[in-house]
C-alpha cells in the first residue's frame, strides 16, 4: 500500500467563502499514482470546513444565509468564546455544522463521486492563510 500527502493553502478575501477544491484534489490524486484506495480531505483549522455538495452558486448563498441564521457573527458579545478578545466564535460553530473532512473512494484512478458531487473548502473566518490536508492511501 502507498500513501501520499499534500497541503493545499487558501486565503479568501472575505470572511465567509465556499471554494470548489475538486480540481486541486484531483491533481493530488494524479500526483499520487494511486488507482484504488481512499482520499481524505480535511480542513486543518477550527474555523474552516471541507464538505461535499453541488457546485451551484444559489445553494452556496443559501448555506451562508442558513449558517448566519444559526450562528450569527454579530453581536459579538453573544458568544462566550469572544470574552477572550476573539471575535470568531461563530466561525467555530459554523465549522461544526459543515464538518471537518470528507473521505472519497478512489476507483480506477479517479475520485468516485455521485452525481453533481464536488469537494468544497468552507471558510468562516477568512482573510488569512489556512491549509487543507489531502491524504491518499491505496495501491
Amino acid at each position: 500500500m502507498k500513501s501520499y500527502r499534500k497541503e493545499l493553502w487558501f486565503q479568501t478575501p472575505t470572511r465567509i467563502a465556499f471554494l470548489n477544491i475538486t480540481p486541486q484534489v484531483e491533481q493530488a490524486l494524479a500526483e499520487s499514482g494511486i488507482r484504488e484506495g481512499l482520499c481524505l480531505v480535511n480542513a486543518m483549522h477550527i474555523s474552516a470546513s471541507v464538505f461535499i455538495n453541488d457546485d451551484e452558486q444559489g445553494l452556496h448563498q443559501d448555506f451562508a444565509r442558513w449558517l448566519e441564521q444559526l450562528a450569527p457573527h454579530a453581536p459579538i458579545g453573544q458568544w462566550r468564546h469572544n470574552d477572550t478578545g476573539e471575535d470568531n466564535a461563530d466561525s467555530h460553530l459554523k465549522r461544526q455544522l459543515m464538518g471537518r473532512e470528507v473521505v472519497v473512494a478512489v476507483t480506477a484512478g479517479a475520485l468516485d463521486f455521485g452525481p453533481w458531487e464536488q469537494i468544497f473548502y468552507g471558510e468562516f473566518d477568512g482573510r488569512r492563510r489556512k491549509r487543507v490536508l489531502v491524504k491518499i492511501i491505496g495501491e
